[in-house]
């Protein structure tokens, strides 16, 4: 059967599992935009509502009126999440998929309260649901740019793990020359060789929590060279990443829509595209 008969023909036999899927899974649709904007606000409202019961004030005025929107927001993704179970064409992909892992998470904290008091606060996973806007905002035509500083980064994971090497051999010698500098004195907070590497982690890095000081001349002048070697340091692995993305090809940009494939409901597909370059099913 041509692709285009057999998706018509999904269209002719599952005429509801086929809307509700458009609904659902697509954002180009006035009805698909709708629902995904209800979607996140049910999201925020939740996620709110996790919250503000953390503060005992508030969950002790309001906790009847937070319960049965939590409650509400529950069942409302339940349904969501069997339908979206119910319109593709293979539910196993979906489900195990990023999105479908991530739904499925985000309904059963409410539901593990029931039998282990506090899991309710684990609702708060539903903040990553908010990573559908990209579709929403057709944010998607910019993956193509994360894929190229993906790219770099894994072409420069080699001369970082050298780099990194060279950190921990620079602070494990400037930790152990502290302690052996500053160690002598009795009331020092350089008790150990592992204290002295954590006070140089801290001063290399330029964090300076300042509950570990040198007091000895000898201490502050190796701290001092610390210091400065901590500025250039910082600059090695941007330096790095960003000669690998200089040598990345940079893809032209092309027109993505939010069409998602009815069989893996994977998205980012061009808009002339008659296949899921996933799967290969008829878009």
């Amino acid at each position: 059967m041509d692709p285009t008969q057999r998706k018509t023909s999904d269209k002719i036999v599952n005429p509801l599992r086929h809307k509700i899927h458009e609904i659902i899974f697509e954002a180009d649709t006035p009805a698909g935009k709708a629902f995904d904007i209800i979607l996140l606000w049910l999201i925020g409202i939740s996620v709110a509502v996790v919250m503000l019961e953390s503060v005992p004030r508030i969950n002790k005025e309001y906790q009847s009126l937070f319960t049965i929107i939590e409650w509400v927001v529950t069942i409302l993704f339940t349904i969501e999440y069997c339908l979206r179970i119910y319109s593709v064409y293979r539910p196993f992909v979906y489900i195990f998929s990023f999105y479908g892992i991530v739904d499925l998470l985000s309904i059963l904290p409410t539901f593990l309260s029931l039998f282990l008091p506090g899991t309710q606060y684990l609702v708060t996973i539903r903040a990553l649901r908010l990573l559908r806007v990209f579709r929403i905002l057709k944010l998607s035509n910019y993956t193509s740019q994360g894929n190229v500083l993906l790219s770099a980064l894994r072409a420069s994971r080699t001369k970082i793990t050298v780099f990194m090497m060279a950190v921990m051999t620079i602070v494990v010698i400037m930790g152990s020359a502290m302690y052996l500098i500053e160690g002598t004195d009795p009331e020092t907070k350089f008790t150990s060789i592992p204290i002295s590497i954590y006070w140089a982690i801290v001063t290399l890095t330029t964090v300076g929590y300042g509950d570990i000081s040198p007091t000895t001349e000898l201490g502050q002048f190796l701290s001092s060279i610390l210091m400065i070697l901590g500025y250039a340091i910082i600059a090695v692995p941007t330096g790095i990443v960003s000669s690998e993305i200089s040598k990345a090809d940079v893809v032209e940009e092309e027109e993505i829509n939010t069409t998602s494939c009815p069989s893996c409901s994977r998205y980012g597909h061009d808009s002339d595209a008659t296949f899921c370059k996933y799967c290969g099913h008829s878009l």
